[in-house]
């Protein structure tokens, strides 16, 4: 195979199709075939392909000197590992008082990662999901974070540091516990290697992820949690992992694996995975629960609405007076004696296992063979180079986040 699907063809692999192309048409082969359907088996192209190269050569011959151009629509998706030091360059502006603009954006992340390209509507996107707004600032209009998830951080920081032992750097009153969900695909390995560069790189690295594992795990600053690390074959291949979870499945996982492993009143963190925030019977509803179950916990609270009320007057009712939700994974924590606490939203750099899968997923790329096997040995290697040191490290890395953070929102807040 001579190219990958999706990958624009070089001078040279053209040029080679059309000298196949040629002699195949020159040579006779028995049982009789089309010279096409010939020249794409023997090169690993698709006859289409073939076909489209030919008529380049036909039409004009310098076009095969032409570099190839991607097909189809153009992949713009910013990738989400960005989101903290665009997080960062945005909040060093603000507290700068420098006035700026999405353009500005695009090109720090062109310096930064000149590998890569952005499209500029994309990066608006992805700037929406991860809490920014391009709003009216004191002086002038300027992107910052929107006030909620401001407000989410804020709350999240206070609690963790109220959890500190300030007598000891790195001692908690509660112990913390950090737990989440992640995935390893059977053709995860590394893009680049050394290979000569005459000959060119001999390892052809399959199409498509393939086949995956989907891990749940959790740790402390002693490492992975003895006993809670749960391993299974996901039934799909393509979407996002999250999809193969379900509320069923981790609270088994929370109930069986965790709770009977991790020290007495700990302080649980998790982030807001949809199937980590279903509502307990005992919530009052929130503005995604139904007309009928809006209306009914209203009425039980004395208070009475007209049977024309739409959705949207009654979750208006709802705002002004219902507490905040009652989750059921924090009851069955409470019941257990811990205490569960959620990361703000759009902060990774606030999870410290986040950087433990890296570390595993790593291990994984450096040792894979592309097979389902092979995978299942390397992710527990890898999960074997996650020691009692690093979960130190990062956790104490993490914190240090945590402190710029809340002294950079207090000094923002006093301008």
């Amino acid at each position: 195979m001579v190219s990958r699907r999706g990958k624009p063809l070089s001078p040279d692999v053209k040029k080679l199709t059309v000298s196949v192309k040629q002699y195949f048409d020159r040579v006779k082969i028995e049982p009789k075939e089309p010279s096409v359907k010939r020249t794409a088996d023997a090169l690993g192209l698709g006859i289409a392909t073939v076909k489209r190269i030919m008529a380049s050569y036909n039409r004009d011959p310098k076009l095969l000197e032409e570099e190839g151009r991607m097909r189809g629509r153009p992949v713009h998706a910013v990738d989400v590992s960005h989101q903290e030091a665009v997080r960062t360059y945005v909040r060093n502006a603000n507290n700068n008082g420098e006035y700026i603009t999405l353009a500005d954006i695009m090109n720090f992340l062109k310096e930064e990662y000149a590998d890569e390209s952005f499209h500029k509507a994309t990066l608006a996107r992805a700037l929406n999901r991860w809490g920014f707004e391009f709003g009216k600032g004191t002086r002038t209009q300027h992107l910052k974070e929107k006030d909620h998830v401001v407000a989410a951080r804020q709350r999240y920081l206070r609690e963790k540091r109220s959890n500190r032992d300030n007598g000891n750097e790195t001692a908690t009153r509660r112990p913390e516990i950090y737990l989440d969900e992640s995935y390893v695909n059977k053709n995860h390995s590394n893009d680049f290697i050394w290979y000569y560069g005459e000959d060119g790189p001999w390892v052809q690295k399959p199409t498509g992820n393939g086949e995956r594992f989907i891990v749940l795990n959790a740790i402390t600053q002693s490492g992975w949690i003895p006993g809670s690390k749960l391993v299974f074959k996901s039934t799909k291949k393509t979407g996002d992992y999250h999809g193969q979870m379900n509320w069923d499945l981790f609270k088994k996982w929370f109930a069986e694996m965790l709770l009977p492993n991790i020290p007495k009143n700990s302080l649980i963190i998790m982030d807001n995975a949809s199937y980590h925030n279903i509502l307990s019977e005992h919530s009052p509803p929130t503005s995604q629960s139904s007309k009928k179950k809006i209306k009914d916990w209203l009425e039980q609270n004395k208070i009475y609405c007209r049977d024309d009320c739409l959705k949207a007057e009654l979750v208006e009712v709802l705002k002004k007076i219902a507490p905040e939700p009652i989750y059921a994974i924090d009851e069955i924590a409470a019941n257990h004696g811990h205490k569960v606490l959620r990361t703000p939203p759009y902060h990774p750099e606030l999870q410290p296992i986040e950087t433990c899968w890296g570390v595993v997923k790593n291990h994984v790329a450096r040792n894979c063979d592309f097979t389902m096997k092979n995978l299942a040995v390397q992710l527990d290697a890898g999960f074997d180079k996650v020691t009692e040191k690093t979960c130190k490290a990062i956790i104490s890395r993490v914190r240090k986040t945590e402190d710029e953070f809340w002294t950079s929102c207090l000094r923002m807040e006093a301008q």
